[in-house]
């Protein structure tokens, strides 16, 4: 699954002459987080919520609304933003995306392609995809099978259990866990008593049924 898949790209985008005050009032009016600083249709920088607070004075807080709606008017974007941003491209895995959004402690990425704004990418875009593998949403029931030791043709015996109760597949997870691999099935059907039966024949442990 690619980035461009999940990433949103209707975005509201600033200049970096936009006024902080302007920006301030794009993040409460859209509830967002960032905003995209674009110059030629290029990408320069991003301002965040976290910034835009940041770049208060340290006695903010004993000025009125009036006077800190001044200090916002009078500085810019450019003034603020950050200009190392992290970017992926749309061709980006999803869990390459999410593995550096890890690393980097951030909960979003910018989409560029050559250096071109196409979308952003953020952690809850992220839930939405990891929803969509599991099958989460999708009608029928999700059996966790364990498998103590890993052995070729696992994929192929799985096949033949479901071709054997003649059940559909409609998504498959697997994940190693300590010394377990677990396998998550997603099938179309409600009653899993026989595929149960099946995989446990052959050597499946199903440890629960969902």
């Amino acid at each position: 699954m690619y980035v461009k898949d999940y990433m949103s790209t209707n975005l509201i985008t600033i200049e970096p002459t936009t006024s902080l005050l302007q920006c301030q009032d794009l993040l409460k009016q859209h509830r967002i987080n960032r905003l995209p600083v674009v110059q030629n249709n290029r990408l320069v920088g991003l301002v965040t919520h976290d910034l835009l607070i940041e770049s208060l004075p340290s006695n903010a807080s004993s000025l009125d609304r009036h006077e800190v709606n001044y200090l916002l008017d009078k500085a810019t974007a450019k003034d603020i933003m950050l200009t190392q941003v992290p970017t992926v491209p749309p061709l980006c895995l999803l869990n390459e995306a999410a593995q550096q959004m890890t690393d980097k402690n951030i909960g979003a990425l910018v989409v560029t392609e050559v250096n071109e704004l196409v979308g952003i990418i953020t952690d809850k875009d992220i839930f939405r995809a990891f929803v969509d593998i599991s099958g989460a949403q999708t009608p029928g029931k999700s059996l966790v099978l364990e498998v103590a030791e890993d052995r070729i043709g696992i994929v192929e015996e799985v096949g033949e259990a479901l071709r054997s109760c003649q059940i559909n597949l409609t998504h498959m997870m697997v994940y190693h866990l300590n010394d377990l691999i677990r396998i998550v099935l997603h099938v179309d059907a409600t009653d899993v008593t026989a595929l149960v039966e099946a995989l446990e024949a052959r050597h499946f442990t199903v440890h629960s049924v969902i």
